[in-house]
């Protein structure tokens, strides 16, 4: 089967739902109970969802693979943020640097093996991140990359293709994208809706 379908990938924490930010780095928040949307997160996942795009989670949770948090309360919080945004799958990596694991971004592999399910062509696709791994693995898997820069006290990514520090920009960069075809041709008025958002 021929890959014809187009794909959101995106990280979780800092860009679905807000990161817990402390010393000027994000964290995953612990429990469901803390778990809280960024805002505009339904309007451009519904945005791109209309567009025709594939929309999935790709996240590193290394806390796993470190005993501070559990699987189980992963895919609980990864499960909501699927049925409230209307995502189409999740990836999860659980493993730290240690484990060399291939699905660990910065390489592509949660990318790359969502790609081969859902018969998606990664060069007309994109990776939205808030850190420098999200757009690295975007970029080895060859998507076209976002980088939502909120001033972490870290390592930057070198070359996205895009970067802001607004979620509804990204989405309408990604919705204006030249190699959209006809399944986007409303997008104007996706625009405007990201645009005066309540």
């Amino acid at each position: 089967m021929s890959r014809t379908r187009r794909a959101i990938f995106l990280d979780r924490d800092g860009v679905l739902n807000r990161a817990v930010v402390r010393e000027g780095r994000p964290y995953p928040p612990q429990s469901l109970a803390e778990l809280e949307l960024m805002p505009g997160a339904r309007l451009v996942c519904e945005a791109w969802k209309r567009a025709g795009f594939v929309l999935i989670i790709v996240t590193n949770q290394p806390d796993v693979a470190r005993g501070a948090q559990s699987i189980e309360v992963v895919n609980d919080m990864n499960l909501w943020l699927k049925s409230e945004l209307g995502l189409d799958d999740c990836r999860v990596c659980p493993h730290d640097d240690s484990a060399c694991c291939p699905c660990r971004k910065p390489e592509p592999g949660l990318i790359t093996s969502a790609a081969q399910q859902w018969q998606i062509n990664l060069q007309e696709s994109f990776m939205l991140g808030d850190r420098w791994r999200d757009v690295e693995a975007g970029r080895r898997a060859g998507c076209r990359t976002v980088f939502l820069d909120y001033g972490y006290h870290e390592k930057r990514p070198a070359d996205a293709d895009y970067i802001t520090a607004n979620l509804s920009e990204a989405a309408e960069w990604i919705l204006a994208a030249p190699m959209l075809t006809e399944a986007g041709k409303d997008n104007q008025t996706y625009e405007y809706a990201l645009r005066n958002e309540n």
